[in-house]
């Protein structure tokens, strides 16, 4: 099925260098999606890969230490595309009061996304989104539905 744009993007200037920012469209998608035989194909793959996922995280010794370089990681992977030129093993160095081979701004740049990262899982675990049908004024919920949620909250 051809969608055509999922959003546009706008030109924003809060800062000396002017960006773009992506606004997606509105919520849900029109037209609608239609669940026919490849997507639910799709679908089911990619639940049976988070399945597998969520079965090899109950054989780690410790979810947390996992849970600490993927953090770091995606960090790194994010600030690289603006342009920092920090791996995974300056940011360990960082931390540990080392010295990092590249420009220190760079780490600390990767350093706000980490902390940014564990701002977001620590509101997951307090229950955000916890948007109700409600309290959104539409049918839909864009809270993850029950105990699911409450389960991936708390593996974080």
């Amino acid at each position: 099925m051809e969608r055509g744009s999922q959003g546009h993007y706008i030109q924003c200037s809060t800062s000396p260098e002017p960006f773009r920012a992506f606004i997606p469209s509105p919520l849900p998608p029109s037209p609608e999606l239609i669940l026919d035989a490849n997507l639910c194909d799709w679908l089911e793959r990619a639940n049976r890969s988070l399945g597998r996922l969520d079965g090899i995280a109950t054989l780690l010794p410790e979810t947390s230490l996992l849970l600490y370089l993927y953090v770091r990681k995606e960090a790194v992977l994010s600030s690289q595309i603006e342009g920092t030129q920090s791996s995974l093993s300056d940011l360990l160095l960082y931390e540990t009061d080392e010295a990092p081979g590249v420009p220190l701004d760079d780490v600390q740049e990767v350093s706000c996304y980490v902390a940014a990262l564990n701002h977001g899982l620590t509101r997951l675990r307090e229950g955000f989104p916890s948007v109700s049908p409600a309290d959104s004024g539409n049918s839909r919920s864009t809270a993850i539905p029950g105990t699911r949620q409450r389960k991936i909250a708390r593996s974080l």
